[in-house]
C-alpha cells in the first residue's frame, strides 16, 4: 500500500524530470519541422472540457528527428501556437526551413512572427481529405486516383497543370465545390518540390507526426478526463520522450541530408 502523499511526491519528481527535458536548449536550425495538435479531456470547475496539446517535431541538419516542443493550449488558435513557437525560439531555435502541418489558421498566422523565412507545406493527405469531403461517397473511388496523380508529377509546374486538368474533370462530374477547394489550395500543397526529391515522400504530409499522435491518443484514452491540463501535458510529454529515446536511434538517420547540402552549395557558389 502506498500513501497518497508518496504518490504525489513521486509524480512531482517525474514532472520535474519531464519539464527539464521539455525546456532543454535546442539547435539553431531544424530543416524540417512537423506541427500538429490533439485534443484531450480535462476536468475544470466540475465540468469536463477540451484541452489541446500542441507538438513540434524537427529534423536537424544531420537528418535526425527530435521532439522540439510540447505545450498546452485551450484551442489550436493563434495565441496557443504563438506560445509554442515563442518557447522554441527562446530555447535557441532560430531557423526553420520548412514547416509541415494541416491548414491550422492560428499556426499559419503565428509562424511568420518568429520564423519569417520558413516556408510552409500544407499536408497533402489532409488537403485531399478536405477535397473529398465535398465528394459523394459513390464518386470517391473515381476522384482519389485523380488527386494522387497531381502530387505524383515530376515538378511543381507539372503538378499545377495537372491540378487544373483535374479541377476541370471535377466540374464535369458536377463537383464544383471540390474543384474550388483544389484550385484555391493547390499552391500551398506544392512547397515540398523546392526541396530534394529524396525527401518528398517524408515532407509532403504530416503523417509521421499523425502516427505518433494516434499512439498518444491510444495511451490517454484509458484515462478518460484528466484532473487538470498539466496532467494531460505531462503524460503526452512522457510518451513523446519515450518514443524519442527508445525508437529514434542515434545511429539511424530519418533522412539523408547529402542532397540538401549539395543544393545549398550550388546556391552559394
Amino acid at each position: 500500500r502506498v500513501s497518497p502523499s508518496t504518490v504525489s511526491n513521486l509524480n512531482q519528481k517525474i514532472y520535474e524530470r519531464i519539464e527539464e527535458w521539455r525546456q532543454r536548449p535546442l539547435r539553431n536550425r531544424y530543416v524540417y519541422t512537423y506541427l500538429d495538435g490533439l485534443w484531450l479531456k480535462r476536468a475544470w470547475g466540475g465540468e469536463v472540457e477540451n484541452v489541446s496539446i500542441l507538438v513540434a517535431i524537427g529534423v536537424n541538419e544531420m537528418g535526425f528527428r527530435e521532439v522540439l516542443g510540447v505545450s498546452e493550449g485551450m484551442s489550436e488558435d493563434k495565441e496557443s501556437w504563438r506560445n509554442l513557437l515563442r518557447n522554441l525560439y527562446g530555447r535557441g531555435l532560430r531557423r526553420i526551413d520548412l514547416a509541415i502541418s494541416d491548414k491550422a489558421a492560428g499556426l499559419i498566422e503565428a509562424l511568420p512572427e518568429f520564423y519569417p523565412q520558413a516556408k510552409w507545406q500544407r499536408c497533402v493527405f489532409h488537403f485531399h481529405k478536405n477535397i473529398l469531403h465535398k465528394v459523394p461517397k459513390q464518386k470517391r473511388e473515381e476522384v482519389i486516383p485523380m488527386l494522387k496523380a497531381i502530387h505524383a508529377q515530376e515538378d511543381a509546374q507539372s503538378a499545377r497543370e495537372k491540378a487544373i486538368s483535374v479541377a476541370a474533370k471535377l466540374e464535369d462530374l458536377k463537383l464544383g465545390p471540390a474543384a474550388s477547394i483544389l484550385l484555391q489550395g493547390i499552391d500551398e500543397s506544392l512547397t515540398y518540390y523546392r526541396f530534394p526529391r529524396e525527401h518528398h515522400r517524408s515532407i509532403r504530409t504530416n503523417n509521421m507526426l499523425e502516427r505518433i499522435m494516434k499512439e498518444i491518443r491510444r495511451r490517454t484514452r484509458v484515462v478518460g478526463s484528466f484532473p487538470d491540463g498539466k496532467s494531460a501535458l505531462m503524460l503526452a510529454c512522457a510518451r513523446l520522450r519515450h518514443i524519442a529515446t527508445k525508437s529514434w536511434s542515434d545511429t539511424r538517420k530519418y533522412m539523408d541530408m547529402t542532397k540538401l547540402e549539395e543544393i545549398e552549395l550550388q546556391q552559394t557558389a
